[in-house]
């Protein structure tokens, strides 16, 4: 896999929000698109933080969210990123590592896709064989 890259795999467009976002309509947008995660971005398309499908699940979790709550309330804003021109092997090291299921990918500072488990599975599935078989 050293030498197939992320922007090979990853998916695009990149489905993104503002920070001052409801999460109702974070939610919606990600429920309308299937996507386990949405971006949020600055007035210039820079990366702020990532919503996860998870994070939904802790703010359900942690009693009736504040109808009026932002993404920017529960949003990871420490967010691990990697380049088109990484290789996949690396990628999926990473979100190993880290424990995530969503890398975006930046060109620069700007955000043009994002890699998921998904893209990965999807990928492995064309390319090997099922096992056992």
């Amino acid at each position: 896999m050293d030498d197939v890259f992320v922007g090979s795999l990853m998916s695009s467009p990149v489905y993104t929000v503002s920070n001052d976002t409801s999460l109702q309509n974070a939610g919606e947008t990600m429920r309308e698109h299937e996507i386990g995660s949405i971006i949020v971005v600055g007035d210039d398309d820079h990366l702020e933080g990532i919503i996860t499908a998870t994070d939904f699940i802790h703010v359900v979790a942690e009693g009736d969210p504040d109808p009026n709550a932002t993404v920017a309330s529960v949003m990871s804003t420490d967010v691990i990123t990697t380049t088109a021109s990484e290789s996949v092997q690396t990628a999926a090291d990473i979100m190993i590592e880290h424990g995530f299921d969503h890398l975006p990918v930046l060109d620069g500072e700007v955000v043009i896709g994002v890699i998921t488990t998904t893209d990965l599975t999807a990928y492995l599935s064309t390319t090997e064989d099922p096992s056992p078989s």
